[in-house]
């Protein structure tokens, strides 16, 4: 699988640039087979170190490389995979948040939507507007 197509690489690298920025995350990575989420945010000019919210058993904001998630080797050849429907629609921080307090970025994912939380608190509107 591509881990990153031209579209996502350039909007990480963009990101990248502008560091002070509570950016949304562009790509979601995954484990198939187990624990490991990364949401990455920014990529670096030496198209490598990207930086975002990773859970590999606890759920903090860090950099890690992309080439050695692209070395993983899983069972069955297969190795870690981007998340195709995978929007982000949240900026970082506010995941950061929620998977400290789910423990996980999965778990935080489900109370997210589930949820309709936005940026600063503030809840999506489910309801459609009454006349």
């Amino acid at each position: 699988m591509i881990l990153l197509t031209d579209t996502q690489r350039d909007r990480l690298l963009a990101n990248g640039r502008d560091r002070d920025q509570d950016h949304i995350p562009v790509v979601k990575f995954f484990n198939p087979f187990g624990a490991g989420v990364w949401l990455a945010t920014e990529l670096d000019e030496d198209g490598d170190i990207m930086f975002g919210l990773a859970d590999i058993g606890y759920p903090e904001l860090g950099s890690w490389s992309l080439n050695e998630l692209r070395s993983i080797r899983l069972p069955f050849g297969m190795g870690i995979e981007r998340d195709l429907l995978f929007t982000g629609d949240f900026p970082i921080s506010v995941w950061a948040e929620a998977a400290r307090e789910a423990s996980s970025i999965r778990d935080a994912e489900r109370l997210l939507y589930r949820s309709g939380r936005l940026p600063g608190g503030t809840r999506v509107d489910t309801e459609s507007p009454r006349s």
